[in-house]
């Protein structure tokens, strides 16, 4: 019995700031909703959603102009949950963009623009990383100053701070040592069940 190719779309995830750019591509089913996107750009990028994310939408579309993450509670009208909105209802035109926060703290913002709608490939697995450019920056770095000042650090092994931040990088919880800031192979990238990883977020036990 034959299927019929689903849609896919192909997103650009640019992290906002970043010189070099740091980017990726990344194909997703067309029926994803915003916490599977979130998923797929978490895991593409290299981050490891350890905060609080929510989209910021550039247009009204199907939230009215409302942002989409996690609500803080169940009245909570600010925020559309990620999981109640469909991608494709958002992105309905290439080169329809949104914003990507992630962290408030440390402020990682990236645009998300949508630059191709095709059918999928029956012989892949979808979601893919297609390409990209740069490695993820350190989690928990402090931003994009913070980011820089450790690229800067580790450039010169004589900078007094340098083995203080070697020993950060080789304890950090996704031990990042040797780090390599030119460094990214889409095809290292795996993409984690977007369930599984609401379950965690949520604290839901198996049923």
């Amino acid at each position: 019995m034959e299927f019929a190719p689903y849609k896919v779309l192909r997103f650009k995830v640019t992290l906002l700031g970043s010189q070099p750019e740091i980017w990726r591509i990344i194909d997703i089913p067309d029926d994803y909703n915003f916490w599977e996107l979130h998923v797929a750009i978490q895991d593409a990028m290299g981050w490891l959603d350890y905060h609080l994310h929510e989209f910021v939408p550039n247009k009204k579309g199907p939230t009215q102009g409302r942002r989409i993450g996690i609500p803080e509670s169940e009245s909570d009208t600010d925020v559309v949950a990620d999981w109640d909105v469909s991608v494709k209802k958002y992105f309905t035109t290439l080169g329809n963009t949104i914003q990507y926060d992630y962290d408030f703290g440390d402020g990682w913002q990236h645009e998300v623009q949508l630059i191709g709608m095709f059918l999928a490939d029956i012989t892949d697995d979808y979601p893919i990383c297609c390409d990209g450019k740069g490695a993820c920056p350190p989690e928990d770095c402090g931003g994009l100053p913070g980011y820089y000042d450790l690229i800067q650090i580790l450039s010169d092994p004589k900078n007094e701070e340098y083995d203080a931040m070697v020993e950060w990088l080789k304890g950090h919880a996704k031990k990042y040592w040797p780090y390599k800031p030119d460094s990214f192979n889409p095809k290292k990238v795996k993409f984690a069940d977007p369930y599984e990883r609401w379950k965690i977020a949520f604290n839901v036990a198996d049923e």
